[in-house]
């Protein structure tokens, strides 16, 4: 019994992901099918969105949050051109690499500033989807 147990909670396991938004180089309208598609892969246990709330460009966004549980990350911009949005994302994705919380990371961005992100990710053995 001790091996069939073994076996089934091996097969029990899912892998857990994080799914980070780069709200502002992102689309709301797809999120239903990014969801159900990172959902195939595992388990998603966290879900983050990066942007600047006060802005009107987040308004999309506001109307799927607590559809999605998603939790929202307020970055203002302090400096015209510059997006602190992407550092404040790139920090908290660090961080959960670090806390081994997560398997696997899906980054949602049509920024391809995530790009040395992604490697460094892989580069700890980590599954990382792009989306955008």
């Amino acid at each position: 019994n001790s091996v069939n147990s073994y076996k089934m909670d091996e097969q029990s396991k899912q892998e857990r992901f994080a799914v980070l938004i780069d709200g502002d180089n992102a689309q709301a309208s797809l999120l239903p099918q990014i969801l159900a598609e990172i959902s195939k892969f595992g388990l998603i246990t966290v879900k983050r969105i990066y942007g600047d709330w006060t802005t009107t460009s987040m308004n999309s966004w506001k109307k799927v949050l607590h559809k999605y549980a998603i939790q929202p990350i307020q970055q203002f911009r302090y400096t015209v051109g510059k997006n602190a949005t992407d550092s404040a994302m790139i920090i908290d994705a660090m961080d959960l690499l670090h806390s081994n919380d997560v398997d696997g990371f899906c980054i949602v961005s049509s920024d391809s500033d995530y790009t040395r992100l992604a490697t460094r990710i892989r580069e700890e053995g980590l599954f990382v989807i792009g989306v955008g």
